[in-house]
């Protein structure tokens, strides 16, 4: 794990752990550094970075900071203003930027922050680079066969400027639209903005392809975005649909790269019911390259044995939808993703995106002419019982011969009728113990037995 970046960017609480200072650090390198890249290749033009962000009161903050870290390297800062993570991604790739920058913190309360860099291809920056960001905040920066103590500024004309590129995120809505194949026309949708980056996005798309759009949650005030909204709090969203007997509704996070659904009864339609549902109907039309559905070792057991039924094969990656991306583009997948409702379309976008999912999942309900109901019709979420338990340290605790003992047995016991998952937490000193199974007393009973291992060996706190 990086100091600073993790799998979803440079993520803290604004003003105390990400400061603006970082933000103009950043900003100074990625200018200075993409620059000298096309001086090496005796391209003389500025560096051309793309900014957008989220609806947070400190989004402006770290915008500004990073802004003039960037132009006092001598790049040209375009800037998308409030928009979604994915739009950054799309419009880094189409207008061929050097790179994207994103701010957001996601689906945290508004207090935390984040940036989120992109490459020029719309994709998660590569390690190589995100390093490299991290020695200059750290002092201690070496590229390009010398060390830096300090980066030069830009002066006279090669300071860089700042560009309006509103119409950016205009076109990211066309884009959107145009992938629209069927008319809206009278079905009735609910959308959740969460209060964040959709809120001026999502319903200009749906209402150009003739739903009747029904919205919560964008009034964004600087402080709740995130908060008993969206995607983390969908209860709002399915009240509501069944209350304005809706069709369908969709619920967005905080920088809108991922959607989960509510059903027109209510019933939530988790990431994991989305690759079940465009799963199927890309197999039954022939569209699923390699015949591979590509989730996180998080997808409900459930999913594993409604694909089984379906004869739809499946890949399982390390949690983080970077981790989903990148077998995907290696082993040439077409859909992927997680519970959460990450869920990446490769055919049409380089990153999750939540409003793409939405209109993903109305062209099946439209081409299918069924409910949202009928089409999770086969796949039974088993119950899952989750525990975490603070320990000393997490790779002796994983690695002890007697709990790795117990987990064997727990797994041998569920057979095909369920799953045990051990891991370590990312981020905590924790080790997470999940297990699947038929009924929520049996998954009870597993977790439990584990967990009493690891306390019995002495490694809990």
């Amino acid at each position: 794990m990086s100091k600073y970046f993790g799998t979803d960017g440079f993520r803290g609480e604004a003003g105390i752990n990400l400061t603006a200072d970082h933000a103009y650090k950043v900003g100074r390198f990625l200018g200075w550094y993409y620059g000298e890249l096309k001086r090496q290749n005796n391209d003389s033009s500025p560096a051309r970075i793309v900014i957008g962000k989220d609806t947070r009161r400190s989004s402006y903050m770290f915008e500004y900071s990073l802004v003039g870290g960037l132009v006092a390297s001598g790049a040209d800062a375009y800037l998308l203003h409030v928009t979604t993570t994915p739009s950054v991604a799309y419009i880094a790739r189409m207008d061929e930027f050097d790179c994207g920058i994103m701010i957001s913190a996601s689906h945290n309360p508004y207090y935390d922050n984040g940036i989120k860099l992109i490459n020029c291809h719309g994709e998660k920056m590569d390690e190589e680079t995100i390093n490299l960001v991290e020695d200059y905040l750290d002092g201690k920066l070496n590229v390009f066969g010398r060390s830096w103590d300090e980066l030069p500024f830009a002066s006279r004309d090669h300071i860089g400027c700042t560009v309006d590129y509103v119409s950016g995120r205009n076109r990211y809505v066309g884009y959107l639209i145009s992938l629209g194949i069927y008319s809206f026309k009278g079905v009735k949708v609910a959308l959740d903005c969460a209060n964040g980056s959709s809120w001026n996005v999502a319903k200009a798309v749906f209402d150009a392809l003739g739903a009747k759009t029904l919205v919560i949650n964008a009034e964004p005030n600087g402080t709740n975005i995130n908060n008993n909204a969206g995607s983390t709090h969908i209860g709002g969203l399915q009240k509501f649909v069944v209350e304005n007997q809706c069709d369908v509704g969709f619920a967005y996070d905080g920088d809108a790269d991922r959607c989960l659904c509510v059903d027109e009864k209510g019933n939530v339609i988790t990431g994991d019911h989305i690759l079940y549902i465009y799963g199927r109907y890309m197999k039954e039309r022939g569209k699923l390259v390699n015949n591979t559905v590509v989730t996180t070792v998080m997808s409900n057991f459930g999913l594993y044995k409604a694909f089984d039924e379906c004869g739809i094969g499946y890949a399982k990656t390390a949690v983080g939808d970077k981790y989903v991306y990148e077998y995907m583009t290696k082993n040439g997948c077409r859909i992927g993703g997680e519970q959460s409702g990450h869920i990446i379309f490769s055919k049409y976008a380089s990153t999750g995106d939540g409003i793409l999912t939405s209109l993903k999942m109305m062209e099946v309900m439209l081409a299918r002419k069924k409910k949202m109901s009928e089409l999770s019709e086969g796949f039974t979420v088993y119950p899952q019982v989750l525990k975490n338990i603070r320990v000393k340290d997490k790779a002796k605790a994983q690695a002890d011969a007697d709990v790795q003992s117990a987990v064997k047995a727990v797994a041998e016991k569920l057979g095909d009728s369920g799953r045990i998952l051990v891991r370590e937490s990312g981020t905590e000193p924790v080790i997470r113990v999940m297990v699947e199974a038929e009924s929520e007393e049996t998954c009870q009973n597993y977790v439990d037995e584990v967990i009493a291992v690891i306390k019995a060996k002495g490694h809990a706190v």
